[in-house]
């Protein structure tokens, strides 16, 4: 048996003096009272295995059948490899994957790479009526408050179409684009920060085989929101601290040589962080925790599978970059060439600040995040939930929640 937390193997290595059963992968020995007559001539043992529990690989059993395997746990299924054949996945001697009771959008064992897309994909296919309102919702508004932010903040942005502008009226061209980013990141930041919060809660009920409503995930998501947004707020801050004591001296000293090797320490740092603590996030809401015991939730699942969690994160990252392109590079070419007034208006900037070109993007971009957001908070869900399983056999808690009694019990 397989002792890694989180895991349990198919059945038990047969031992000396026993031969693997059918009901479950449960042990029995064979009955002296009624052998099995050889059928493959005088090169047959006199000692054959019971009828209907062996098979010669490829071929059909012509002996009565087995009998029905149980439709939970971890008993082993016709046409698979014997018991004991079976680590975690991919440990050695694997032949495959053991079958798992599925109740929601994921089987209920250690998880693969695609499995965690496809559980992403396939519960914002089922359960669209729930994740589609959240996402388009928060994408709206969030998307027209930067749409009105631009337009009356960039205003000042002529210093491009007048060359005897001086310093100050470019400084305050770049205080304002730098005020108005800070604004629509902001915002950004706390529609990205609702919108985890509900679909964490949806992710969570998918994963069950249950549905879930839009009420119901604001009602389940409330009372931790303000811990996530501190979480946050937390993550933001520890990152410029970090650039600053990295960058400063440098910048301070005028010591170029010093400013680039802070920013060589700065941005890998940033990223073992950022992997560290992707899993805080749903630890926090799933678990009802606080945030600093969030943290440390995180990267106590993350520790000995970082590169496996960076690489499946990076992934969902490029994924979700590509299908942002394709959707927003459409609106994008349409605001340029309708109602930015071409490449001679963009290079000035007379182009840039009227309504049809803000808002031809703003709306590829609705459609982007709507699409985006749920698949990365999902990915993200579904990681924690895999390592939870992994570690912890998070796999029984969720049976039984899902109504499944005797998961675990009958595969030995």
């Amino acid at each position: 048996m397989n002792d890694s937390p989180g895991w349990a193997s198919p059945g038990s290595s047969p031992s000396d003096g026993e031969r693997p059963g059918t009901d479950g992968g449960a042990q029995q020995p064979a009955a002296p009272e009624q052998p099995a007559q050889p059928t493959g001539g005088p090169k047959w043992s006199a000692e054959q295995p019971p009828p209907g529990q062996w098979s010669s690989p490829g071929t059909t059993p012509e002996t009565p059948q087995a009998q029905p395997q149980p439709t939970t746990g971890w008993g082993q299924q016709p046409g698979t490899p014997q018991a004991g054949q079976y680590g975690y996945p991919g440990g050695p001697g694997q032949w495959g994957r053991p079958a798992a009771a599925k109740p929601g959008v994921i089987p209920l064992r250690p998880l693969g790479l695609g499995e965690i897309l496809d559980g992403a994909v396939a519960t914002m296919r089922t359960h669209w009526r729930s994740v589609l309102p959240i996402t388009l919702v928060v994408a709206t508004v969030v998307q027209i408050i930067s749409v009105i932010v631009q337009k009356f903040m960039l205003d000042d942005i002529t210093f491009a179409a007048d060359p005897d502008a001086g310093p100050e009226e470019v400084f305050d061209s770049l205080g304002s684009t730098l005020g108005a980013s800070a604004v629509i990141q902001f915002i950004q930041a706390l529609g990205t920060i609702v919108v985890t919060a509900m679909l964490t809660m949806v992710f969570s009920r998918a994963v069950l085989g249950q549905q879930s409503s839009v009420s119901g995930a604001w009602r389940e998501a409330r009372p931790q929101l303000l811990r996530l947004i501190g979480l946050t707020l937390l993550l933001a801050l520890g990152a410029v601290l970090l650039g600053a004591v990295l960058i400063l001296p440098g910048a301070l000293t005028d010591n170029v040589g010093l400013v680039i090797l802070g920013v060589f320490v700065w941005v890998p740092l940033l990223i073992w962080l950022g992997i560290t603590f992707s899993l805080a996030s749903p630890a926090l809401m799933l678990e009802k925790s606080s945030v600093l015991k969030a943290f440390a939730r995180s990267s106590k699942l993350v520790k000995n599978t970082w590169w496996r969690i960076c690489g499946i994160t990076i992934l969902t990252t490029l994924i979700a970059f590509f299908i942002s392109a394709m959707i927003v590079a459409p609106f994008q070419i349409l605001s340029l060439l309708v109602f930015s007034g071409g490449l001679d208006a963009l290079e000035d900037g007379s182009g840039m600040n009227n309504w049809g070109a803000l808002i031809a993007p703003a709306i590829g971009l609705i459609i982007a995040q709507t699409i985006v957001m749920p698949f990365q908070s999902g990915v993200t869900v579904l990681l924690y939930v895999d390592q939870r399983i992994r570690r912890e056999g998070l796999d029984l808690e969720l049976a039984r929640a899902a109504g499944l009694e005797n998961y675990g019990t009958t595969g030995g």
